[in-house]
């Protein structure tokens, strides 16, 4: 094994930096400078400075990039800015109707749109400027060792623009490729995670290593992953070229490969709602939760509520509520049947409310106390977790997030007894490509399932 070079001592105390850190404050300070002398629109120039930031975000221009090139994004940061003056100036003519305070506020964006342009020109070629004297690089470690990744590492020794270091190669058979001391193998696959850790590794590069999708998928969804930038190059790479935000490296295009964002603000905002929603949800349904429990009381007795173990986010164990359909026969009965859709023990009411997923109305209680979210996988019994999880590789990795009380799975028609492989790929793919406003479409789709009476 051989050791790589481990950095310069303002590469290593200059890790956590990020490109955002400087280009967004820049935009905003840019766009928002010529309030100063305009004063009269200082609130509609720092309400377009913060709507155009929010549209760069949203464009994915704060995201990592490797090749930085200020004429690349000149259309999208021209298109986005454009928007955000246009949304304001529509209130401006709103508030004033004047059209000549109108076209002063006009002249003062193009002036800010002018200034945010020249400052991301300097900030791009600082970023170069910066990277190519090795003062900002991160560790980076290349799967694979065929052609791709050879010239891979050629290419970040040569052109220290890019931002990264060379670390080494990490391949599955350490005797599969033939490669010289000035490509070092340092590690196998299997021990990734400790050659990772010994390199200081940011950045994973998975270049042509021979190595099955159903191999490396684990890898990549595992939460010691999370801590690295994660890139691959494509492997149609002529055809990469038509993303709408191309990268490459030298002539090798790359894509930063998009995981789950589970912490960090937008996390925050989603619980935040979970309980805000879930809280006002319980106040505002109580008379039909009151009538619902009446009449499950009047068919079947005393007990209006089922309480049952669940597996939650990850593999805890939880009681969840509900109100009590039909009476089993013992624990062991609810515990492993599958599917009581067509059991004789379900009376009117028990129909009735199956149907409508008025049942379910209890799991607002398991959500404000945070054994749930609105929207997430389903969560299941300890039995069926584990002859799932047995059966089928993913079904595990749904446990990443909390489990909801409806999920993308559900409203795509994967209730009762459709395919469990099914429902672990629309649930794997939910928590890959979480967002808020995903969060928004599954409650939307949700409620129009209620009203059409989808339920069980």
């Amino acid at each position: 094994m051989v050791l790589p070079y481990l950095g310069s001592s303002t590469a290593r105390r200059t890790r956590a930096l990020r490109v955002w850190m400087l280009s967004l404050p820049v935009d905003f300070a840019a766009f928002a400078l010529p309030a100063i002398h305009f004063q009269q629109h200082w609130k509609s120039i720092v309400v377009a400075a913060g709507l155009t930031v929010l549209l760069f975000a949203v464009g994915g221009l704060y995201g990592a990039r490797r090749h930085l090139s200020f004429l690349d994004d000149l259309p999208m940061l021209l298109g986005r800015m454009l928007v955000a003056g246009a949304l304001v100036a529509i209130v401006v003519a709103m508030r004033h109707g004047s059209p000549d305070n109108l076209a002063s506020y006009l002249r003062v964006i193009a002036v800010s749109s002018t200034l945010v342009l020249l400052g991301r020109a300097v900030n791009y070629a600082s970023v170069r400027l910066a990277r190519r004297r090795r003062w900002v690089e991160h560790s980076a470690i290349i799967l694979g060792g065929g052609p791709v990744a050879i010239e891979l590492a050629r290419l970040l020794r040569r052109y220290p623009q890019y931002g990264l270091r060379f670390a080494g190669f990490v391949d599955v058979d350490t005797t599969a490729h033939e490669l010289q001391e000035s490509t070092p193998l340092i590690g196998r696959f299997d021990d990734l995670d400790e050659v990772a850790r010994m390199v200081d590794c940011d950045v994973i590069i998975i270049a042509d290593i021979d190595c099955p999708e159903s191999r490396l998928l684990p890898v990549v969804r595992s939460t010691s992953a999370a801590g690295y930038d994660l890139w691959m190059v494509p492997r149609l790479r002529e055809f990469s070229a038509q993303s709408s935000s191309p990268d490459h490296i030298g002539a090798i295009p790359v894509v930063r490969v998009r995981r789950p964002t589970l912490s960090g603000v937008k996390w925050l905002v989603k619980r935040a709602s979970d309980i805000a929603l879930s809280g006002l949800a319980l106040l505002v349904l109580s008379p039909i939760l009151l009538i619902t429990a009446i009449a499950v009381r009047l068919e079947g007795g005393p007990g209006i509520f089922f309480r049952q173990q669940r597996i939650g986010q990850f593999g805890r164990p939880f009681q969840l509520v509900k109100f009590r359909s039909m009476r089993p026969v013992n624990e062991a009965e609810s515990q492993t049947n599958w599917n009581i859709a067509g059991d004789k023990r379900v009376g009117p009411v028990g129909k009735i409310i199956r149907r409508t997923s008025l049942d379910e109305l209890p799991q607002l209680w398991n959500i404000l106390r945070g054994d749930m979210t609105i929207v997430g996988p389903r969560p299941e019994r300890p039995y069926f977790v584990d002859q799932f999880s047995a059966e089928h590789p993913d079904y595990a990795m749904r446990h990443r997030v909390p489990v909801g009380l409806t999920g993308l799975a559900q409203v795509s028609g994967l209730r009762g007894d459709t395919p469990i492989s099914d429902r672990a790929r629309f649930d794997n793919y939910y928590i890959e490509n979480w967002s808020i406003w995903l969060d928004a479409k599954v409650v939307l789709r949700t409620v129009a399932e209620v009203f059409r009476g989808g339920g069980r």
